[in-house]
Parts: structure tokens; C-alpha cells; sequence
């Protein structure tokens, strides 16, 4: 309980909630890069997961807390940050800030609509006719790739510093690291469903 009665600890939560959804998006990616060697395989990764209902369930319960908390306490400290308005400093934080920085909480909360969205349509299965990919209008899902491109690219960085395990020489390096991985992750969820699309991969 002391972790999130302050704002170090509430950082820290959310870098620890932060990178069990970096590994989950990882494996997510992993499991469905299958599709890539035709539908036995992609059938095949699904009948293990249904065979793994406990696991799977327990994954998502650890991943629905992980992800609640993340967003509660993302809305938390934004709302603090602009109570505490730092007037004296804000030209200064102004010009070291990047877009993807500037923007974590709105890339956060649309990709917080977009897991919604997904669990509806794959889960509960209450969006029927919707097409892998694509949103409840049949429209590819690029907002959301892009967001969680912009979302990872800052996060994996501050996800490193938050923890205390990076410094000056490192940081650099956790930066572009987080850059190469969000945009794996945009090419690689992207491809998905393009490929589907235009007919090159079978679903």
C-alpha cells in the first residue's frame, strides 16, 4: 500500500504493470506470427491454448489487474503532474520532450479502448463478422498500432529509469531499444491482417 501513497511508488508500479504488457505483447506477437505458416499451424497454437485453460485464464486475470492498475494510476499522476503546474521548468521539459512523450496518456488510453475492443471481438466474442485485424466496422486497426508504436517507443525507456537501472550511458541504448522494438511490433501485428486482406496469407 505505501508503493502507490506516493508518486515514486506509483511510477514504479507502473513500470513493473508496464513491462508484464511489453512480455505479454511479446508472446501475443509470437503465438500469432504463426498464422505466417499457414492455418494448420495457426489452429494448432490455438488448440495448445485451449488445452492451457487454466494458464491462459490465469494470464488474463494477472493481465486485466496489471493493465487496470497501469491506466488508473497513468490517469492519477497526469492529473497531479497538471495540479503541480512547474511554471519555472516547463520550457525546459517543453524542448527535451518528444511527441511520444508528450502523448503516453492519450496513445494509453486509446490503446485501453482497443483492448476492449479485442476482448470483445476474440474473447466474449460478442462482435461477430468482423474480420482478424480490422475493427467492428471492418477497418484495419492502424490507430491502435500506431499508438502502441508512440506508447512503447517513450515507455520502454522511462520503464528503465523508472527501475533505477539505467544511467547516463545506458539510456541512450534503452531509448533506441525501445524504438526497434515498437517498431517490430508495428510491422509485425501490422502485417497480420494486411497480408490476410490482399489474399497472401490464409486465415
Amino acid at each position: 500500500m505505501r508503493l502507490l501513497s506516493d508518486s515514486i511508488g506509483r511510477k514504479a508500479v507502473m513500470a513493473v504493470t508496464g513491462l508484464l504488457m511489453v512480455l505479454f505483447v511479446v508472446g501475443h506477437l509470437v503465438g500469432n506470427s504463426t498464422v505466417f505458416f499457414g492455418p494448420n499451424a495457426l489452429n494448432t497454437y490455438a488448440q495448445k491454448l485451449h488445452e492451457m485453460a487454466p494458464l491462459v485464464w490465469g494470464t488474463r486475470v494477472v493481465m486485466l489487474v496489471a493493465v487496470l492498475t497501469h491506466l488508473v494510476l497513468s490517469i492519477q499522476i497526469t492529473l497531479e503532474n497538471e495540479a503541480a503546474n512547474p511554471t519555472k521548468y516547463a520550457v525546459d521539459r517543453s524542448l527535451r520532450a518528444t511527441f511520444a512523450s508528450k502523448s503516453m496518456i492519450w496513445t494509453g488510453l486509446l490503446l485501453g479502448v482497443f483492448i476492449v475492443g479485442h476482448l470483445l471481438h476474440f474473447t466474449v466474442r460478442s462482435l461477430p463478422g468482423t474480420v482478424l485485424g480490422t475493427d467492428a466496422l471492418n477497418r484495419f486497426d492502424v490507430f491502435a498500432m500506431v499508438a502502441l508504436f508512440l506508447h512503447l517507443s517513450h515507455g520502454v525507456q522511462s520503464l528503465f529509469q523508472t527501475l533505477g537501472l539505467s544511467n547516463d550511458r545506458t539510456l541512450p541504448a534503452y531509448g533506441t531499444g525501445g524504438k526497434v522494438l515498437s517498431t517490430i511490433f508495428l510491422i509485425g501485428y501490422g502485417a497480420i491482417p494486411v497480408l490476410i486482406l490482399i489474399g497472401l496469407v490464409a486465415k
